[in-house]
């Protein structure tokens, strides 16, 4: 259904419990207080109440599931999921979304849960939960999941099927948590007891927090990411067996970490992360596509954070010897390219010759004298004057050995539980240390006149979950503060310098979800560039993220040891591009090289960019797994023009490829055109839709780009 509109509602119904329907487009998510307990009552995604039928409710039997609660929260080792006392139902409705706060009352413990629901008309919802301490004795939270329950039940005897329990159910995620391994996707079989995908507590921290949970009888898909750059873990229970024609499925999604998660001191409220969660009838294009207007809408919406411009950022970094008149010269090439923006990576605070030690140097935040006696503005003005903007690297919460922070303030280092200091990472729970990080970002944006500020975070995943007294003589596990103190802090400089671009960066992908995100303008998503995983990278990142908000790089990062030179190319056109240089200094400049790379971005500027921001995108092949190719296509949302790339990976020779563009209408005429040989033809969308483009592309990892508009 494409031209449903944009409807949300929230209605309070009462029969033998207090139930609270949200609906929002065509998906329905219903919940129940009953017996002192909200209750996760069941899903539609055709846009059903679960009472449509008023005497013959829909729900879920909660007597079917263990923990049939919505919410899991534990405080002094004690369950408050019930034993809880109804006070206030609100919701308050404007043009854009609609809001509601359940309060609750724990007769356990003395806390006042607040249980927060946006729907905005698309087919997910927003969840967060807010905990108040009414006492004033100090409460150890040791367990959240910001929205758990029963997903549904099925009896299968109903479908008229001859599959058996493993093949009722799939599961998406990426299935690496290493670096340079992030945004691998694939589809996986839902075996019945107890699933986990976690990410940074228990697993590395280059997993980006996002599930698909599939019902492959019945066509519908869940969807959800977790906007929360600390410890996660997505939990499926799916309860079948092989003789029995009853299944049911329950998802939690949890924050993990070493207890207590946090310690509540006397009336203080703790706000959860958010979860985004959302439900379907379709395929992973028509959930992907619904989760990006929802991130777009409502997520990612911070005016000062806008991704609309995508400009072609270039920089050079540590692999390179960073001198003022090297810098000079890949300031020449990128013009001569077509870049927008001159970057200066990490190395800038390093002496010469220091380059590649830059993480000892760290938290200096100035430029080494001795490789810029003129200070770094004179490569500012230098860009300013090629027509670039100028933009820096900053790993602000890491302070390195030869940095004076270092041994000033080394209190204001995380400990972990074994009582050793960290090396670099700093503990911004520390009010100190986060007001001298928000202090030193804003003197280093207004000092150096920045256009852009690169922010990375070089840490290792085991580093995140140290301990320290929370002030009353308790420990806690520091990822929790430490994160509100870094969105805090990023939300407090976007908004003070709304026109300076902010690109997030952690050690490659390693905090790309949406809490992070939110004052980010963009992001980068790994530091792999090589193929053929470049290009699995960019399939399955653009699946979590808008295509607008996620960074690839064309050359550099080893990107030239593997590929041709369109895939490498090609790669970056279906996100955010940015440019390394294809020449050393001293060496003439390859004119086919430039003249391709001029014709490319040529391309993303005048035909991509003025949709990407609002694209659709399309994964033809969105699990590589045992594939030889890869196609992904961004299009217009109104159809009017669309790109499609296509590529070859290892061992894939000769590969003619009958490639169907997703976003056309079959009503209009189309120009195609083949960008390898540049050749164009025209033909109809319908018979783009029943007969597709045939793609020669002749060897591995190399790659076709074709671009179709209305005509």
């Amino acid at each position: 259904m494409n031209n449903r509109m944009n409807y949300f509602d929230i209605y309070k119904h009462q029969g033998d419990s207090t139930v609270f329907c949200y609906r929002s487009g065509n998906m329905v998510y219903e919940e129940a207080f009953e017996k002192g307990a909200l209750i996760a009552c069941g899903w539609n995604s055709a846009g059903y109440p679960l009472n449509v039928l008023t005497n013959c409710p829909t729900h879920i039997d909660r007597k079917k599931y263990m923990e049939p609660f919505s919410f899991n929260i534990e405080i002094d080792g004690q369950s408050v999921d019930f034993g809880l006392q109804y006070e206030d139902f609100n919701t308050e409705k404007n043009e854009d979304n609609i809001i509601s706060v359940l309060t609750l009352n724990s007769t356990i413990k003395p806390v006042k849960i607040k249980i927060y629901t946006l729907l905005d008309g698309t087919q997910m919802l927003t969840r967060w939960i807010e905990i108040e301490n009414l006492s004033n004795e100090q409460l150890n939270i040791s367990r959240i999941s910001v929205i758990s329950g029963a997903l549904e039940t099925m009896d299968v005897s109903d479908y008229n099927t001859d599959k058996g329990i493993e093949d009722y159910y799939s599961t998406g995620y990426f299935y690496d948590d290493r670096w340079g391994n992030e945004g691998l996707f694939k589809w996986n079989t839902l075996h019945p007891g107890n699933t986990s995908v976690d990410g940074r507590f228990t697993r590395n921290r280059f997993r980006h927090p996002l599930i698909f949970i599939k019902n492959n009888l019945l066509g519908k898909i869940w969807f959800a990411q977790l906007g929360w750059s600390g410890g996660y873990s997505f939990n499926i229970d799916y309860n079948a067996k092989k003789y029995e024609s009853d299944t049911h499925l329950s998802f939690k999604a949890e924050l993990t970490g070493h207890k207590p998660l946090i310690v509540l001191k006397p009336n203080e409220v703790y706000t959860t992360p958010c979860v985004h969660i959302g439900h379907i009838a379709g395929d992973l294009d028509d959930a992907v596509n619904e989760m990006h207007a929802h991130i777009r809408k409502s997520v990612l919406n911070m005016p000062e954070a806008s991704a609309d411009d995508t400009l072609i950022n270039c920089g050079m970094g540590a692999e390179h010897t960073m001198n003022v008149e090297d810098s000079k010269a890949f300031i020449r090439q990128f013009a001569e390219m077509g870049g927008e923006i001159f970057t200066i990576d990490a190395g800038w605070e390093c002496p010469p010759g220091m380059e590649m030690r830059w993480g000892d140097y760290n938290g200096r935040n100035k430029p080494d004298p001795d490789r810029y006696p003129n200070g770094i503005k004179v490569l500012s003005d230098y860009a300013h004057e090629a027509g670039l903007k100028f933009g820096l690297w900053v790993d602000i919460e890491s302070i390195g050995e030869r940095c004076d922070t270092h041994k000033e303030h080394p209190e204001w280092l995380s400990v972990n539980p074994f009582g050793e200091e960290s090396p670099r990472f700093m503990d911004l729970s520390i009010p100190e240390c986060a007001e001298w990080c928000e202090s030193e970002l804003e003197r280093i944006i207004t000092e150096y006149e920045l256009d852009l500020l690169r922010v990375d975070h070089n840490v290792d995943y085991t580093e995140y979950f140290g301990m320290r007294d929370c002030g009353c003589g308790r420990l806690e596990c520091v990822n929790f503060r430490h994160n509100t103190a870094v969105y805090k802090m990023y939300e407090s400089l976007k908004k003070k310098f709304p026109d300076v671009i902010f690109e997030n960066c952690a050690g490659g992908g390693g905090r790309t979800d949406l809490g992070m995100m939110k004052s980010f303008n963009h992001t980068w998503v790994s530091d792999w560039q090589k193929a053929p995983r470049s290009v699995m990278i960019t399939n399955g990142m653009t699946i979590a993220l808008p295509p607008e908000r996620v960074d690839r790089l064309f050359a550099g990062m080893g990107c030239h040891t593997l590929g041709s030179f369109d895939f490498h190319m090609r790669n970056t056109m279906l996100g955010h591009i940015s440019l390394n240089v294809t020449s050393p200094v001293g060496a003439d400049w390859n004119t086919e090289q430039i003249e391709f790379i001029k014709h490319s971005l040529d391309i993303y500027k005048s035909f991509i960019r003025p949709f990407l921001s609002d694209a659709k995108i399309y994964h033809h092949t969105p699990d590589l797994t045992d594939r030889d190719d890869c196609v992904i296509e961004l299009s217009a949302p109104d159809k009017s023009k669309g790109v499609v790339g296509v590529f070859t990976l290892c061992g894939s020779d000769e590969k003619k490829l009958i490639v169907t563009p997703k976003g056309i209408d079959v009503s209009k005429n189309y120009k195609v055109t083949l960008d390898n040989n540049r050749e164009s033809y025209t033909v109809s969308g319908r018979q783009l839709k029943h007969g597709g483009i045939t793609v020669d592309i002749a060897a591995s990892l190399s790659s076709e780009l074709v671009l179709y508009e209305n005509i």
